[in-house]
């Protein structure tokens, strides 16, 4: 799974790597939660990207209840194209979230170690994401989730699960509402996890409202 994140880079850095025009409100952080807005990249109808906020966890438009986007901050990568949850989203709204490394817990005979994962040059990446629009009368959200698949080697001790990072080159397939399913199910296991690292960190990232530099230590 992926419960929490990091996003360091600069809006310089961001709109450069996304192609984006400009971004909406945005603040460095080193520790994102689920059950907050988060920086996503969207593509619009006539193809160009666009940065908006969304709501991490996802919100079926079908859902009495915004309770259940506790239970939907990932979407299995197996399971996109069966779950109801997912699979209207999976066809026709994809996005990317976009992050300079990820945490995760390897749980060991003392406890729980956390760990950080991220690029060799530290530079921006992008997890695979779905995103969808959720109206209740009074009250509307646009949320997202994020796509996870079973973890690869250098992830496995670690963790049995790990987000779907999407290569830089692939952002305009995976975004593309045309894509096929053939070839999104190709992006969801491509090698785009090349060049990442896993270092231990403290237990000073386990607290959510922990949100500076000593998170990645």
């Amino acid at each position: 799974m992926c419960g929490r994140f990091n996003l360091t880079a600069t809006p310089k850095q961001v709109i450069e790597t996304f192609q984006l025009h400009r971004l909406p409100r945005y603040e460095i952080s080193y520790n994102i939660p689920p059950g907050q807005k988060i920086l996503t990249v969207v593509e619009l109808d006539d193809g160009r990207c666009k940065a908006v906020n969304l709501y991490w966890g996802l919100i079926p438009h079908w859902a009495k209840d915004r309770k259940i986007s506790n239970h939907l901050i990932n979407a299995r990568a197996e399971t996109l194209g069966e779950k109801a949850s997912f699979k209207a989203a999976y066809r026709q709204r994809r996005c990317l979230i976009p992050v300079t490394g990820f945490y995760e817990w390897q749980k060991t005979e003392q406890g729980k170690q956390a760990y950080c994962i991220r690029r060799k040059d530290c530079q921006l990446f992008a997890f695979a994401g779905l995103w969808e629009y959720w109206d209740h009368g009074a009250e509307s959200i646009y949320s997202c989730t994020i796509v996870t698949i079973a973890a690869n080697k250098l992830m496995a001790p670690i963790h049995q699960r790990m987000p779907v990072v999407i290569d830089k080159k692939d952002y305009g397939l995976w975004l593309n509402k045309q894509t096929t399913e053939e070839t999104t199910q190709r992006l969801l296991s491509s090698n785009a996890y090349e060049g990442l690292v896993s270092n231990p960190i403290s237990d000073w990232v386990n607290n959510p409202y922990h949100n500076d530099k000593n998170c990645l230590n």
